[in-house]
């Protein structure tokens, strides 16, 4: 009887079937089909979202700790993470191959042709132009870690033949992965004009903006690698680029700069007359004519806890630590004076003696606005509140200086004066300044975003403006086109204050200079000094070195009564103890090593030099 009932249910399906051919046809309401996707623009473009947010950069977006390792600062956070300060550069250092991810793109690809059937010619071709986009910034972002890395367009599906040798792609000459991602994008940036006018999906400039940059790291490769007294390289050309194909690539990065800067859709930010807040401002309005392409935050749907982690102690937010990521001394005297002068400041005189100051902040009157702009140094503000910043009291005793802090932040000396300021800095603590200087860059002041039920939204800008001048000056000047060049800096320095044309005479050292303090903490000092080849020199591992050392500047105030100094500042330059080990960068971080793994799966890639 049981089984009669189940024939009975199965022999009424059937019949239902065919007195009603679509019941059997009808779409699952859990599952969308490729057909439904690759029809929808909605549903199109949230996959392209998600394929956005996977852009890869050195450490992700807003990476508090990955910057501590590799810009011009340290961690000030919490001490069980301080080998964030005491790493050495490993062999896997920067290694990125994310062929998931390129796998991803191709299958798209080849999907949109297969199953798209009602939307225009003109849509395809626009979502085919980004998918095209992410993957040469994928194997940009792959070559310049790894060198040239297995080129692959197409899907590679197994046969079950039990052979997979025809699945094993050996690398590309470094060469040929610049070549192909330029192109791709000389290919697409016609057919991304629809876009134009967006900052957060690709279009025809953001395509430019990588030619940019991709083709003056090729340049740049191919010029100071061959410079060196033995040359990084494989037999294969896996690693290393011929010299002779620097300047086309110089020109090329050039033309792309070039077009942008001469486009009118986007230009220097420079809305706000002060131009220290100006700088600041730059990043953290949306919608900057600055910015060509971005990240995108929103508080109801993604957001980032930058501010959370690196806000100045006493202003943040929340109860729990701030103050992770806190500039170096090293990076603030990069920024130069505004009368032309170098940026060393001046704590001391020539006979060893301190330098009292009036004011706390009189120790950097004159400099770059794009100092105020990205660092917050003593007797500066930030919310409109005024950050408290004091390290100590100098007591003259005996014809010198001692230096006296407080166990304790805020608090008054016996003179009924501030000892020790709420925002510190103080030497081997955690969550505040072990520096002298906090993040000023990219920390929102928005309200709510230094606490975790909040956050901020600020955009993350994988390309702006800055970045493109001083692409086109780099690309110019290598070309001999001192003048062209020097122009690209002039406007840039111009911004921040300095008085028009006040470079006479440009150096590829002062181009260098530029990047850092323009683009600090953006993901590129890392990639600058291996491409120009000087990493190993920068980052020496001696601990007299001015560079693989951070350094700080602690400001106190002077306690001699009845002298003119009484009540003014003096700062004692120092070494933060929670640095304990210079940067170390060795000839093997210039390619990462490729995973062992991904050699036993394909035995046709060869290892990277030193590896």
């Amino acid at each position: 009887m049981r089984h009669l009932l189940i024939y009975s249910i199965i022999i009424s399906f059937f019949l239902a079937g065919c007195n009603n051919e679509d019941w059997l046809e009808r779409d699952p309401k859990n599952i969308i089909t490729d057909e439904q996707l690759w029809n929808d623009p909605q549903l199109i473009q949230s996959l392209m979202a998600n394929y956005y947010d996977r852009l890869p950069s050195m450490h992700g977006v807003f990476n508090t700790g990955g910057m501590s390792e590799i810009d011009d600062a340290m961690w000030s956070g919490h001490f069980d993470e301080n080998w964030r300060n005491d790493f050495q550069f490993g062999d896997d250092y920067g290694r990125y191959w994310d062929y998931g991810f390129i796998r991803d793109i191709n299958l798209s690809l080849e999907n949109i042709d297969e199953y798209s059937v009602q939307l225009s010619d003109d849509q395809k071709n626009l979502y085919k132009a980004e998918l095209r986009f992410i993957r040469a910034f994928v194997y940009f972002e792959m070559v310049k870690r790894m060198g040239g890395v297995p080129l692959v367009t197409t899907q590679l599906i197994y046969d079950y033949s039990g052979d997979p040798a025809y699945l094993r792609v050996p690398r590309a000459k470094e060469y040929e992965i610049y070549d192909f991602i330029y192109s791709e994008l000389e290919t697409i940036k016609s057919d991304l004009e629809a876009n134009n006018g967006s900052q957060t999906r690709a279009n025809t400039y953001t395509a430019l903006a990588l030619e940019s940059r991709a083709m003056l790291y090729a340049g740049s490769l191919a010029k100071y690698n061959n410079l060196m007294s033995s040359p990084i390289m494989l037999p294969g050309g896996e690693v290393g680029i011929p010299a002779d194909k620097a300047d086309d690539y110089y020109q090329k990065s050039l033309v792309a700069s070039r077009t942008i800067l001469g486009s009118g859709s986007y230009a220097l930010y420079d809305e706000n007359p002060d131009k220290g807040a100006n700088f600041y401002e730059m990043l953290m309005n949306k919608g900057s004519r600055e910015v060509i392409f971005a990240k995108d935050f929103e508080l109801s749907l993604k957001v980032h806890r930058f501010s959370y982690d690196n806000i100045v102690r006493s202003i943040t937010e929340d109860n729990e630590g701030s103050s992770m990521l806190t500039p170096s001394l090293n990076l603030v005297e990069s920024f130069d004076y505004l009368d032309g002068n170098e940026g060393t400041l001046h704590d001391k005189n020539a006979d060893g003696s301190y330098i009292p100051y009036e004011n706390i902040t009189d120790i950097f009157e004159n400099k770059d606005g794009r100092l105020y702009g990205s660092v917050v140094y003593p007797g500066t503000t930030f919310k409109s509140v005024p950050v408290s910043m004091q390290a100590g009291v100098a007591v003259w005793e005996e014809g010198q200086y001692e230096f006296r802090v407080a166990p304790n932040l805020g608090g008054l000396y016996e003179d009924a004066a501030l000892w020790t300021g709420f925002d510190g800095p103080q030497d081997n603590a955690q969550f505040v300044t072990n520096t002298g200087f906090y993040m000023r860059k990219f920390v929102s002041e928005a309200s709510g975003a230094s606490t975790r039920g909040v956050s901020a939204q600020n955009w993350w800008p994988w390309f702006r403006m800055g970045e493109l001048y001083l692409n086109a000056a780099e690309a110019a000047f290598e070309r001999g086109l001192e003048g062209e060049a020097r122009g690209y800096v002039n406007a840039v320095r111009a911004r921040a204050g300095f008085p028009e044309n006040s470079i006479t005479t440009l150096t590829m050292d002062i181009i260098r200079n530029e990047r850092r303090v323009e683009l600090a903490f953006e993901d590129h000092r890392f990639f600058d000094l291996k491409r120009w080849r000087i990493a190993h020199e920068i980052w020496d591992g001696s601990d007299n070195s001015e560079e693989a050392v951070v350094k700080g500047l602690f400001p106190y105030r002077v306690v001699r009564p009845g002298h003119e100094d009484h009540n003014k500042y003096i700062f004692n330059r120092m070494r933060p103890t929670r640095f304990r080990r210079a940067r170390f960068f060795r000839f093997a971080n210039y390619y990462s090593s490729i995973d062992p793994n991904v050699l036993n799966n394909n035995p046709t890639l060869v290892r990277n030099p030193f590896h």
